[in-house]
This record gives structure tokens, C-alpha cells and sequence, in this order.
């Protein structure tokens, strides 16, 4: 039986990147300070997609396959240079997303940040 497309495996994924990049003899370039920099470039192509359309124009690019398909190949490049970094660094991806919402949870209780776009350190 496949899985269902939304779950990830991140140690299988993690693999598959890891062999994509030996294969190609890549590993020589994924440095961790590579990997930031190039994932900072892939986070800054998606924001660019974005950048001059209104908040109405930003819902209705999921009817757009063209434009879509743009922000679903940074998604992936996202999300491939994170994997890629992890794995470097020899860092749980899925541990440190449980921790990281925990502490999120923490600076941001449901009682003084619900509905608020605010940072934790304005609320009150």
C-alpha cells in the first residue's frame, strides 16, 4: 500500500537527498553555510512570486497552474535545502518542530495572542 502524498518521512527523504547529491558529487558544495545561504535564495524566490500581488491576488494564485506550480517548486526547494541541512547537521527535523511548538506555545498562550499579529514580547 503507498502512502497518502501528505506524509513525509523525513529520514526517507532525508536519504534521497543525500544520495541525489553523492550521485552527483555535490556533497563537496553542502556545507552548512552553503546550505543557509542557498535556502535563504529559495525562501526569497518564493517571497518574490508574491511580492507585488494583493492579499486577494495571493489567494487567487492557487487558480493560476502556471503561478502555482512556481510556488510549489520554491516550496519543495525550501524544503529540500532544510532536509539537506539537517541531515549535515545531524539535526531530528521532526523533534525540533515538536520543541519549537512547544516553546511557541509558550510565548504565544492562546489567551493573550489569539487574534493578535503581534510579536511575544508586545503582549501583554
Amino acid at each position: 500500500m503507498t502512502k497518502p502524498h501528505e506524509i513525509i518521512d523525513l529520514t526517507v527523504l532525508k536519504e534521497k537527498i543525500a544520495d541525489f547529491a553523492k550521485e552527483r558529487d555535490w556533497e563537496q558544495f553542502h556545507t552548512p553555510k552553503n546550505l543557509a545561504m542557498a535556502l535563504s535564495v529559495e525562501a526569497s524566490e518564493l517571497a518574490e512570486i508574491f511580492q507585488w500581488l494583493t492579499e486577494k491576488q495571493s489567494f487567487d494564485l492557487q487558480n493560476d497552474e502556471a503561478e502555482l506550480l512556481k510556488v510549489k517548486d520554491e516550496l519543495a526547494d525550501i524544503v529540500t535545502y532544510t532536509v539537506r541541512l539537517c541531515g549535515i547537521l545531524n539535526i531530528d527535523l521532526s523533534k525540533e518542530l515538536d520543541r519549537k511548538m512547544l516553546l511557541n506555545a509558550e510565548k504565544y498562550p492562546v489567551e493573550k495572542s489569539k487574534g493578535l499579529a503581534k510579536k511575544y514580547t508586545e503582549l501583554k
